[in-house]
């Protein structure tokens, strides 16, 4: 079925982000009609869950500035964008907008203004990277863009009208919590922040905490359980030695794919890199796919 809301993309610049995959995508993801609820535990840009439009959805992520991004983009649009289009593109306001969440006032914030302040750095920081250091502080420097599109208020209100039309809830939780509930006849996608390529490549910056080995194990362990439940499931990582152990399994259908690589502070270690795509096949779901 084709999209409702067509302007409904992508509102931030994600590591990771599946907008270049979403037809490899599409084809594993079964038909909306045949999902009750669909479910993204780290949903980041939500390229996969925009494109999808389900009509329910538990859309979560550990980071809470962006959960709350969402939430204003459904609940209060209008002043989401007034508030944007106070922003400027420079570097000393840009520095000053950053380290606010230092200080003591930014609890006093409202939620619009933070949205704004969180989607405002986005688009203006260096290679839309969003990146936190320990104690949790965005810590990318200025970008220097001539012309950031900063204010994309049809893309906003697209968004907002597609939220309000549809069930959706917004978690702020652990993965395996935002999960809990979940039935047979839901659907889940994960993509969580990947195995390093190598030791020097790692990246889990976008939240404080991070996702370790203990992590990718423990998320293994929970689609071994969703499999059980016979609940379906698609799941992305990097293709490397690690993933591909953890996955051995029978019951994990994989096939690699190729993705750009967009988001490296030097420009020769942008490019194609391999990344495996990894779900369950419960009774006659098939779609075609493997027919290709």
């Amino acid at each position: 079925m084709a999209k409702k809301y067509n302007l409904a993309i992508p509102f931030v610049k994600w590591v990771g982000g599946k907008r270049q995959l979403i037809d490899e995508i599409r084809d594993i993801i079964p038909p909306k009609s045949e999902i009750s609820t669909y479910y993204e535990p780290f949903v980041g840009g939500g390229a996969v869950f925009l494109d999808l439009e389900p009509k329910k959805a538990v859309i979560n992520d550990f980071n809470s500035e962006l959960i709350n991004a969402y939430q204003v983009i459904k609940d209060d649009v209008e002043s989401l964008i007034t508030d944007l289009k106070v922003h400027r593109n420079k570097s000393e306001y840009f520095y000053d907008i950053r380290s606010i969440d230092r200080e003591p006032e930014y609890e006093m914030w409202s939620d619009v203004r933070k949205a704004s302040r969180f989607i405002y750095l986005n688009k203006t920081c260096y290679n839309g990277l969003y990146r936190v250091n320990s104690q949790g502080f965005f810590n990318t420097p200025f970008g220097s863009y001539k012309n950031p599109n900063i204010v994309n208020e049809y893309v906003l209100r697209e968004i907002s009208t597609y939220f309000n039309s549809a069930n959706i809830k917004f978690k702020n939780l652990d993965f395996e919590e935002a999960l809990k509930g979940v039935r047979k006849g839901a659907f889940v996608y994960f993509d969580p922040p990947y195995a390093p390529v190598t030791a020097t490549s790692n990246f889990t910056g976008y939240t404080s905490g991070g996702f370790g080995i203990d992590e990718q194990i423990r998320l293994r362990d929970l689609c071994i359980k969703l499999h059980k439940r016979g609940v379906r499931f698609l799941l992305s990582n990097s293709n490397v030695e690690l993933i591909q152990e953890l996955y051995r399994d029978d019951m994990f259908k994989k096939r690699i794919v190729k993705a750009k690589r967009n988001v490296n502070s030097k420009g020769n270690k942008r490019g194609e890199v391999e990344e495996v795509l990894i779900w369950n096949e419960l009774r006659d779901w098939f779609y075609g796919y493997l027919r290709k």
